[in-house]
């Protein structure tokens, strides 16, 4: 069965930077476009940011200017650089596959534990 799993996560003060890494213990991330979410206390999770196969990305806009996804399909990993940080990107993240569809990016794969990024001001 497909596992993923994020690590990288911790307590950084703002303006701060984090790498979350995230791996598969299947064939996921081949051929799939990959994808972080985040989902903070009572709040539903969102998506911030996207990569396809071939290296197409997609930033939420909170997020634009300051996240860089990235991907190593080599060694089944994708990436979240995150510069800039602020209290508001305090949440638990998690990576996934994604399929587009009508315009979004809808997860299909299983959901790891999440990494949590804490943001202090």
């Amino acid at each position: 069965q497909v596992q993923l799993v994020e690590s990288g996560g911790g307590l950084v003060q703002a303006g701060g930077s984090l790498t979350l890494s995230c791996t598969s213990s299947g064939t996921i991330f081949s051929l799939n476009a990959m994808a972080w979410y985040r989902q903070a206390p009572g709040k539903k999770r969102e998506l911030v940011a996207a990569i396809t196969s071939g290296g197409s990305r997609d930033y939420a806009d909170s997020v634009k200017g300051r996240f860089t996804i990235s991907r190593d399909d080599a060694k089944n990993m994708v990436y979240l650089q995150m510069d800039s940080l602020k209290p508001e990107d305090t949440a638990l993240y998690y990576c996934n596959a994604v399929d587009p569809e009508r315009g979004s990016w809808v997860p299909f794969g299983p959901w790891g534990q999440g990494t949590q990024v804490t943001v202090s001001s």
